[in-house]
């Protein structure tokens, strides 16, 4: 037997025993870093796919921008929609040109992605633990939408110098160049030691409050609604688990998650590309998120906030069937050879 005073145990023969210490790779840690680790490399597999998608939709989104609809002639619409827009950029800039950014996609999908999908859970836990309301789906709703919304703005947040470089380098053209202001960088390490000289720390983070609304906004529909789409094909389609399963669930979940997060999308691009005064460090166009998405609805009307939804679809629909189904694949390929 043993007696506690304080935190010292003393056995009933008298001998000192020293509490034992926790672990700091708890079972807890473990789980979030395997999530993080799975998270970054399932988006970046998806990545590789859908960045031509995200290509033609930053630049639908900046087409025409704070021009009232109407006022554009032809010269000034040269993308007409997706797959006209998507094709005239590989006819005139070939493969690097709907490729533009991906290496700044890449680090930007581990630092958003690895952060949500690998906090989610924990988060979810936490909140779930906080509240003394059930776990996993038996959560309410209310409470995975503030969890998802959590981990995507922390995962915006972090990536958000990344997504400035991103959306910068895939507005560029060498040809059509009409289009936003065109920032030229030769690389993403060029992009950033140009942005840090020239606009400092403030420039690196520009726009980061527009992607982490934005960033909110999608996740807190994307990981709960995935969830649910996933739990009700189980029960109510009969769906067994596997790679059916997996893609319908994504391909529903990708479409809630466009219509919540396309004017957000906008108002995070415009703030991202638009030009700066070297000399003050402000904006030349908006002076925040809300003064952004203020003038696109007063120029453009809701239409400016809706541009390039069909591109942004064809982006974060395929995106997300391709993210959730390495994720899954992911994780079955750990569970076969490490537990």
């Amino acid at each position: 037997m043993a007696t506690h005073t304080g935190s010292t145990t003393y056995s009933t023969e008298g001998a000192l025993q020293q509490p034992s210490k926790p672990s700091f790779f708890s079972e807890k840690t473990k789980s979030t870093f395997r999530g993080f680790v799975f998270g970054g490399l399932a988006a970046c597999g998806a990545v590789t796919f859908t960045n031509p998608w995200e290509v033609i939709k930053t630049r639908l989104q900046l087409q025409g921008e704070l021009v009232r609809a109407g006022a554009l002639t032809a010269a000034d619409r040269p993308y007409h929609n997706s797959f006209q827009g998507l094709s005239l950029i590989f006819r005139n800039e070939g493969i690097r040109g709907i490729q533009r950014g991906l290496g700044a996609a890449y680090v930007y999908q581990v630092c958003l992605n690895g952060t949500r999908l690998g906090t989610y859970e924990p988060i979810r836990n936490g909140l779930s633990d906080l509240f003394a309301v059930g776990h996993g789906n038996e959560a309410p709703v209310i409470l995975r939408m503030a969890s998802g919304g959590l981990c995507g703005a922390m995962g915006a947040a972090l990536g958000s110098p990344l997504y400035l470089i991103k959306t910068r380098m895939q507005s560029y053209s060498p040809v059509v160049t009409m289009i936003g202001h065109q920032h030229k960088y030769k690389s993403s390490l060029s992009a950033l030691t140009g942005i840090w000289k020239h606009e400092g720390i403030k420039g690196m983070y520009r726009g980061m409050d527009a992607a982490m609304a934005r960033a909110a906004a999608g996740s807190s529909v994307q990981l709960p609604t995935y969830d649910a789409t996933k739990a009700l094909l189980k029960t109510r389609a009969n769906i067994p688990e596997g790679f059916g399963l997996h893609f319908a669930s994504s391909l529903i979940c990708g479409f809630f998650v466009c219509c919540v997060m396309n004017p957000f999308d906008v108002v995070s691009t415009r703030m991202y590309n638009q030009g700066v005064d070297l000399k003050t460090g402000k904006g030349l166009l908006y002076k925040n998120p809300v003064d952004c998405f203020v003038k696109t609805m007063g120029t453009e009307g809701i239409r400016g906030l809706l541009k390039g939804f069909s591109a942004h679809y064809l982006r974060i629909g395929p995106h997300t069937v391709i993210m959730f189904v390495f994720l899954e694949q992911l994780k079955a390929a750990y569970a076969r050879h490490f537990s």
